[in-house]
């Protein structure tokens, strides 16, 4: 393909696209794709040709096979996992970031690469109203792109494993401890698995709303320590994927001052953008975190209109990343890094070559600027609000938790006059909410997902997309009530009758 062929190609995949996302504002696809594992394979050929084909016809195979194929992130009744962030200014900055396929791993393989990240990530960072110790700026902490959260956590632990053994060297490896919650996410665990060390995960509670408390640290990190282990970090979370728990980080905060050796790290991937908005702040303990989080990730490709990957983690202090992770071998260096005069990011994450994300980050701030991410973080949250009056009316539903920034967990708690015999037993009302959860996964036209909260088994509704619209969130509480009224009948005929 030459420039003029790409030109072309190109104005017809930007009509295509349009065509699309029309399509799906107007709910022309279902969310979830009609096809069945394996249905790609028989439908293209078995190899690679031998001969390059004509782009149109690649074009068409795409539309015709491939968008059939699509789970659709960005549809209005996609309510499932967290939002997908998209924006067209964020399609425009990936298509001129790939453009020139810059891999940016020092300052001098793209002097505008790195600065432009640098001052992306400031400007990020003073948007989420994030300590100044954080940015890029104060010459000593600063922010970097990663590629997920779960590689944000996996950084972080390491730049802290590396601090501790530094002040002390005689620790084994297998005394040390990374400390969680039994509401954290996977990437604590995986975090463990990859770096051969201990997680412990602390219990957490409904009365509490599944936060992490103090007591219950402090409790374990007394115990632990009695044992002779090392706790040498804590990965608290601000929004967690079951229920949108925010841990106490006021408390957390008393507890660590007799902890000196270790870091905190937070993990904000959803709820993070949260605090684009100052009414939400107290509630996700932005003074805290300012005031003891050694490092705070959150993703900019969830709640925050950028498309897939724009991860951020920033550090309050760059140094302990460089230790862990500078390997500079001589066809590396550079008189510019030589000189300590530039950042290579090179040594603030796992991989050498590294994808040109603040190009669209900076797209998307300038294209909607702090107030339009406000909008849309608020709108989210109130049509939330929608649904929780909706659930609330209900006497089939009930919330498990409470309502969490634009996210809500509920399950069918029918009352006993709904039913032909008393209260369900837990292992019953799981089994019936099971057989709920079956129905509407099965359907095409909304996606919601499954999770278990100490116990209890309930699915959640996480409202994100820039499309979603008050109809469509009354439509959902529609189709799940729907589904319930069935399920309780199906429940009902399943039930042993008397003489």
């Amino acid at each position: 393909m030459n420039i003029e062929q790409f030109r072309k190609a190109g104005y017809e995949a930007i009509d295509r696209i349009c065509d699309y996302y029309y399509a799906l504002q107007e709910s022309k696809f279902p969310v979830l794709p009609d096809v069945e594992p394996g249905y790609l394979r028989p439908l293209l050929r078995s190899s690679a040709p031998e001969s390059g084909e004509d782009f149109s016809q690649i074009a068409e195979d795409y539309q015709k096979l491939i968008v059939k194929g699509y789970t659709h992130w960005q549809h209005p009744s996609f309510l499932a996992y967290f939002p997908a962030g998209f924006s067209f200014e964020g399609v425009l900055g990936d298509l001129y970031a790939s453009s020139v396929s810059n891999p940016g791993f020092n300052w001098l393989s793209s002097p505008s690469c790195t600065e432009l990240e640098s001052i992306v990530l400031d400007w990020a960072s003073k948007m989420l109203g994030l300590s100044s110790s954080f940015l890029n700026a104060s010459g000593v902490g600063g922010g970097c792109f990663q590629n997920t959260a779960s590689e944000a956590a996996l950084v972080a632990i390491i730049a802290a494993r590396t601090a501790y053994k530094a002040a002390h060297p005689d620790t084994k490896l297998e005394d040390m401890r990374i400390y969680t919650s039994t509401q954290t996410h996977s990437l604590g665990s995986k975090a463990g698995v990859i770096l051969g060390l201990t997680v412990r995960a602390l219990e957490v509670t409904r009365e509490d709303n599944f936060s992490l408390r103090g007591h219950t640290l402090r409790g374990a990190l007394e115990e632990d320590k009695k044992k002779g282990l090392h706790p040498f970090i804590l990965i608290a979370t601000i929004g967690t994927t079951s229920s949108g728990a925010v841990d106490n980080i006021a408390e957390i905060r008393t507890v660590i001052i007799n902890f000196p050796d270790i870091k905190i790290h937070v993990d904000a991937a959803w709820a993070g953008m949260a605090l684009v908005c100052p009414e939400f702040r107290e509630m996700c303990y932005l003074k805290d975190i300012n005031a003891i989080a050694d490092s705070f990730s959150t993703n900019f490709h969830k709640w925050g209109l950028t498309n897939f990957d724009a991860c951020p983690l920033w550090v309050r202090d760059r140094k302990h990343l460089v230790d862990a992770l500078d390997i500079t071998c001589p066809f590396l260096r550079t008189a510019q890094g030589d000189a300590g005069t530039v950042i290579d990011y090179r040594n603030w994450h796992l991989g050498l070559g590294r994808r040109y994300r603040s190009l669209k980050l900076w797209f998307v701030l300038r294209g909607y600027g702090v107030e339009g991410f406000q909008k849309h973080i608020r709108k989210a949250v109130n049509l939330n609000k929608v649904f929780v009056k909706l659930v609330s009316s209900s006497d089939m539903l009930s919330l498990c938790a409470p309502p969490s920034l634009a996210l809500s967990v509920f399950r069918i708690n029918p009352r006993p006059s709904t039913l032909n015999q008393a209260t369900l037993p837990e292992d019953a009302l799981n089994d019936l909410n099971k057989l709920f959860y079956g129905r509407i996964s099965v359907r095409k036209d909304i996606f919601l997902t499954q999770t278990v909260l100490n116990g209890h088994f309930c699915i959640r509704l996480a409202i994100g997309s820039a499309f979603t619209q008050d109809a469509h969130i009354r439509e959902a509480f529609e189709v799940i009530t729907h589904e319930g009224k069935l399920t309780l009948e199906a429940w009902d005929r399943l039930l042993p009758r008397g003489p």
